[in-house]
C-alpha cells in the first residue's frame, strides 16, 4: 500500500504547479496548451526512439552470424521497434481523427459553442 500512494503522489506531483496556479479559465488554458506543446514535442521522439530500436535489432541480426541466440534478441528488438512505432503513429492518427472530427483544431480558433435561438 506504500509503494502505491508513494507512486500515485509521484504521479500528480507535476501537476500540482498547474492547480496552484490555477486562478481563472486563462491560467488553464495556458496549463493546456503547455503540456500540449510538452506532448507534440514527445511524440517524434518516441518515434525516433522506436526507429532506432528497430535498426539496432536489424543490425544485431545481420551481424549475428549463425548465433540463434543473437539473432533471437536480435528479432525481438525489431519486433518492439515495430510495435512502438505502430502504437504512436495508430495513437496520432486517432488523435488527428478525434480533433477534425470534433471541431477542436487549434489552427482555425476555438470551436464554436451552438446556442439555442431564443423565442
Amino acid at each position: 500500500m506504500k509503494k502505491f500512494i508513494y507512486k500515485a503522489s509521484l504521479a500528480v506531483l507535476p501537476l500540482l504547479p498547474m492547480v496552484a496556479g490555477a486562478q481563472g479559465f486563462t491560467s488553464i488554458d495556458e496549463s493546456i496548451s503547455t503540456v500540449t506543446r510538452l506532448i507534440n514535442r514527445l511524440i517524434p521522439l518516441v518515434i525516433g526512439i522506436g526507429v532506432l530500436v528497430f535498426l539496432w535489432g536489424l543490425v544485431g541480426y545481420v551481424t549475428a552470424g549463425g548465433d540463434e541466440e543473437k539473432r533471437k534478441n536480435a528479432r525481438s528488438l525489431m519486433i518492439y521497434g515495430i510495435i512502438v512505432l505502430f502504437v504512436m503513429v495508430s495513437v496520432w492518427g486517432l488523435v488527428r481523427i478525434l480533433v477534425t472530427t470534433f471541431g477542436t483544431d487549434q489552427t482555425n480558433g476555438p470551436p464554436v459553442i451552438p446556442t439555442i435561438p431564443q423565442s
